[in-house]
């Protein structure tokens, strides 16, 4: 059997009431775009380390940021960055310093994705 004929079935047997049932409960494809937005926003292994950082550190900059994660400066830079896009991490100037925190939906998200082991995330 091919890997293609594993993934579909042999035979239409279409339970057109239950799909139907299923089909109006999901919702719009344009409803969608924020929360796809969101997970892209954490689709890469540093990014998601740098959200972890924030997620345990609260509110840091890009120095501590680089630090903690073992990146460079101008790496972690573009990743917040991405995050903030993806309106997952907020900035603030202080001074001289740019401080980042998590956003609440980017709190929930890292809660969600991390099961709330946020140390071992850090890890990684």
């Amino acid at each position: 059997m091919t890997e293609e004929r594993a993934d579909s079935c042999e035979l239409l047997c279409l339970d057109l009431p239950h799909a139907e049932e299923i089909r109006e409960q999901l919702p719009v494809l344009g409803a969608l775009e924020p929360a796809a937005s969101a997970a892209k926003g954490l689709a890469d292994p540093t990014r998601l380390k740098v959200a972890a950082a924030l997620a345990a550190g609260g509110e840091l900059c890009v120095c501590d940021l680089a630090w903690i994660v073992g990146q460079a400066q101008n790496l972690v830079s573009h990743h917040v960055r991405q995050l903030r896009s993806a309106g997952l991490a907020t900035s603030r100037r202080d001074g001289r310093l740019v401080m980042y925190a998590l956003t609440a939906h980017g709190r929930a998200l890292m809660g969600v994705l991390l099961g709330g082991d946020i140390d071992v995330a850090i890890e990684m």
